[in-house]
């Protein structure tokens, strides 16, 4: 894990696409901003490993056979 010290207004560059801003800091929190190509998928954690979860989900065999019952034969 890479750790940086920012000051609120600096930023750091991840590659040469993804900027992440400190743009505000109040007591236990910051507030940050993240420019990145629409191509790169940007979530909070908790949203993100949800979002895994769901596909786990849907990959289960049972989706699958309740799926086919939709594909006429």
């Amino acid at each position: 894990m890479l750790v940086l010290t920012r000051k609120e207004n600096q930023s750091i560059m991840i590659g040469d696409d993804i900027e992440v801003k400190v743009l505000d800091l109040k007591d236990t929190q910051v507030k940050i901003g993240i420019v990145a190509p629409q191509s790169v998928a940007v979530h909070r954690r908790e949203v993100y490993l949800a979002i895994k979860a769901e596909n786990v989900q849907a990959a289960l065999p049972s989706h699958v056979e309740g799926i086919s019952n939709l594909i006429p034969r």
